[in-house]
């Protein structure tokens, strides 16, 4: 089995703030580009599945298979085994595991799921390497991950700009590439894969309910979450300068007018035969 290794801290940390993204996400919103590949029988890993929510849904979409959910972060698979419990789900499992050092065998899964993960590993080449090295021939990689360069709002706001600044020195300084989902594709052809399949999607959040929402997560992730805490004591920003930020994020919510798209990049590798 390869050695572990996890350089990258994972920089947003799991504090209400950063759950409350998190929970919100389905197979539906965060992996549809994935689903019309999926087969009752199949055998799935999801990687980084943090509170389980899009694990979950996978769960409900293979009956006669399986779906092992694994993250980094021992705590938050309890989150995860309760949301399959009040889902009733029987078919999954859950485990602590390392995506550049997987503790499976080779050829054990039908499907390996990513959601949000690349972008915070420290060599994310070899992370697929070993997602694919887990996949059964035939099978397939599936990899989803925002693009922080391309995100984009209306109206403008230099607070917000400061904000998109301060997130990606943060993010880099902790060892991940927040602008990780245009990379995704060079990522796969560096790992060995021939077969792919590089889309993307938006998040948009323009309502005044998705924009009160949004709006609300960034400002209480920008001062209270453990990215509070990297971005302050890596020497990225005072504490006045985060509540700027936050201050900013609550203004935008507030803006009829206002719109944010997230943009996600996405790859379905197959596994040769």
């Amino acid at each position: 089995m390869p050695e572990a290794r996890e350089t990258a801290v994972y920089t947003h940390g799991h504090h209400e703030s950063v759950l409350r993204s998190h929970t919100w996400r389905t197979a539906a919103n965060s992996a549809a580009y994935l689903l019309g590949s999926l087969k009752p029988h199949m055998r799935i890993l999801d990687v980084g599945c943090g509170p389980g929510t899009i694990s979950a849904d996978l769960a409900a979409l293979v009956p006669d298979g399986h779906v092992t959910a694994v993250d980094h972060a021992p705590g938050i698979l309890d989150r995860a085994r309760a949301t399959a419990a009040e889902r009733g789900l029987t078919n999954m499992d859950f485990a602590v595991a390392d995506v550049h050092a997987l503790d499976f065998p080779d050829d054990t899964f039908c499907v390996v799921h990513a959601h949000q993960v690349l972008q915070h590993v420290g060599d994310p080449v070899r992370a697929l390497r070993e997602m694919r090295r887990v996949t059964r021939p035939g099978g397939f990689v599936a990899v989803r991950d925002s693009d922080y360069a391309a995100m984009t709002w209306y109206p403008e706001s230099a607070g917000m700009d400061d904000w998109l600044d301060l997130y990606r020195r943060v993010a880099r300084a902790n060892g991940g590439e927040p602008d990780a989902g245009r990379r995704l594709k060079s990522w796969a052809l560096a790992a060995g894969f021939t077969d792919i399949t590089a889309t993307s999607d938006t998040w948009t959040f323009s309502t005044p309910g998705e924009r009160a929402w949004w709006s609300g997560l960034w400002a209480d992730r920008t001062v209270t979450s453990a990215y509070a805490g990297r971005a302050t004591g890596g020497g990225h920003a005072t504490e006045d300068e985060l509540r700027a930020v936050a201050r900013a994020w609550r203004e935008w919510g507030k803006r009829e007018d206002g719109w944010f798209s997230v943009l996600h990049g996405e790859i379905l590798c197959r596994k040769d035969v």
